[in-house]
């Protein structure tokens, strides 16, 4: 099996993408570009501010402080050329990573608790998964073929639930994901639950990977109901 975020992985090839600390974030932008064939594009950056760390944004109320664009036209700034990602990282060393979603990728969006359970069943069930990522707050997002935004909402509805009713979201064209390894705030870095390998270059389609999906966030859904006064 795969890598997890609790694994010491030992494929020679894999060792050349991203480690989740350490890297530089120019190195890590560059080789996603490189080696991925991802677009990559340079968000905004965590700059100290009285001792405390604040997003470059200026907005000291920031929800992603650190970790979203910084310019409104960032879908035509993404490249997937590895010579502008150095350029525009070189430029601006400290900026986040940023990926846009319904290109070469889209991702699906759940909870940590329930993408833990579902990536526990995925496994057992022998699914082909690519990379999946955890983030500060607590989400786990499973990297699918584009056009999963499409399809996503009627095949949840199929198997007896809503996508809003089970907090899982899907994104796709006009979005954008922060990658490893991303610091967000003083809350923590996105980091690899699964991280990219030879062995995961092709994706799988959101179909594949939707009934463990929804079974978690359903299951979760229901066990915070129960807890409820």
């Amino acid at each position: 099996m795969e890598e997890t975020i609790t694994g010491t992985g030992t494929d020679t090839e894999s060792a050349q993408i991203p480690k989740q600390r350490g890297e530089q974030l120019l190195d890590s932008a560059v080789r996603y570009a490189e080696e991925r064939h991802w677009d990559v594009f340079p968000g905004t950056s965590l700059e100290a501010d009285e001792g405390v760390e604040r997003c470059s944004c200026g907005d000291t109320a920031c929800p992603k402080p650190g970790a979203h664009p910084a310019r409104p036209d960032w879908a035509t700034q993404a490249t997937g050329s590895a010579v502008a990602a150095r350029r525009l990282w070189s430029k601006s060393p400290r900026s986040s990573i940023l990926l846009p979603t319904g290109r070469t990728f889209d991702a699906i969006d759940v909870p940590e608790s329930a993408g833990f359970l579902a990536l526990a069943r995925m496994e057992r069930m022998q699914l082909t998964l690519g990379p999946v990522t955890c983030t500060p707050d607590r989400r786990m997002l499973f990297f699918v073929l584009p056009g999963a935004g499409a399809k996503v909402p009627d095949l949840v509805r199929k198997l007896g639930w809503t996508p809003a009713s089970v907090d899982l979201i899907t994104r796709g064209e006009g979005d954008y994901v922060a990658a490893p390894p991303t610091r967000v705030g003083g809350s923590g870095a996105v980091q690899w639950a699964r991280r990219p390998t030879p062995a995961n270059r092709w994706l799988p389609d959101a179909e594949e990977l939707i009934s463990p999906l929804a079974y978690a966030c359903g299951r979760e859904a229901a066990d915070a109901r129960a807890r409820r006064p």
